[in-house]
């Protein structure tokens, strides 16, 4: 079985606005997630973000989001498929030109809280998020959740001619279908360390884990997330690490 990576979305400060010290993240990970600058992120903290991975040997994927400053992109918007595309691009290319500027490119893209939901959900905003992958440029991954149902991402990935990077999350709690708990839920995210450890762990051997009403679920993914804002997250990267590791 192929060691499964870890991902953290990163770069999330804004302004004066600071999340935290991203250095003793990045050193753990294998990819990171940086935001584009719409749900946060801005020009600066985008180039520090994308220097520090680079530092660190880290995959740089794109974490766009919708134009949604105040409510961290978290909110659901109305938007047309094309303009779905029309945004991703331009985001990904704002995040590319700091690469590029670093010797290195955007590895993949990862949409953002309330669009990644509507990307898995709906599917023409998969075509979409599928389309702005193909268009920026070719074999350029679109990571999305690892739902128990592949099929209908892995034919929509095919005809666009896109891989796809299946997530799980170590932090967040799942419905029984294998989506994961509306953020509007008290419980939707996992505050304990050990079950953010436990949770992860499962996922990465393949093994059960409790969904959200107490019953067992499995997931199959490429790559497990914990969020740069979780405070509980980061505080067990370095037990993640060394766990996935030891797989």
């Amino acid at each position: 079985m192929a060691r499964l990576l870890l991902n953290c979305d990163m770069g999330e400060s804004f302004g004066n606005w600071r999340i935290a010290d991203e250095a003793p993240a990045m050193a753990l990970v294998d990819q990171a997630n940086l935001a584009c600058g719409f749900h946060a992120g801005d020009f600066s903290v985008m180039a520090q973000s994308v220097r520090l991975a680079v530092e660190h040997r880290v995959s740089i994927g794109a974490h766009p989001g919708y134009p949604d400053l105040q409510g961290f992109g978290r909110r659901a918007m109305a938007m047309r498929a094309d303009e779905v595309t029309d945004l991703l691009l331009y985001q990904i290319g704002a995040l590319d030109a700091f690469c590029r500027a670093n010797g290195t490119q955007v590895d993949y893209v990862k949409p953002h809280g309330a669009l990644y939901h509507a990307i898995y959900q709906q599917a023409e905003m998969l075509d979409a998020a599928l389309r702005a992958c193909r268009l920026y440029r070719e074999g350029l991954p679109l990571m999305t959740l690892a739902v128990a149902d592949r099929a209908p991402v892995l034919a929509a990935a095919e005809a666009a001619g896109v891989p796809v990077l299946f997530e799980a999350f170590a932090d967040r709690a799942y419905l029984a279908d294998g989506q994961l708990s509306p953020r509007s839920r008290a419980d939707a995210v996992h505050k304990d360390p050990e079950r953010i450890v436990s949770q992860a762990l499962a996922i990465a051997r393949g093994e059960a884990f409790d969904d959200i009403d107490g019953q067992p679920m499995r997931l199959a993914a490429d790559t497990l997330c914990v969020h740069g804002d979780n405070p509980q997250s980061r505080a067990v990267l370095a037990r993640l690490r060394a766990a996935l590791e030891a797989q």
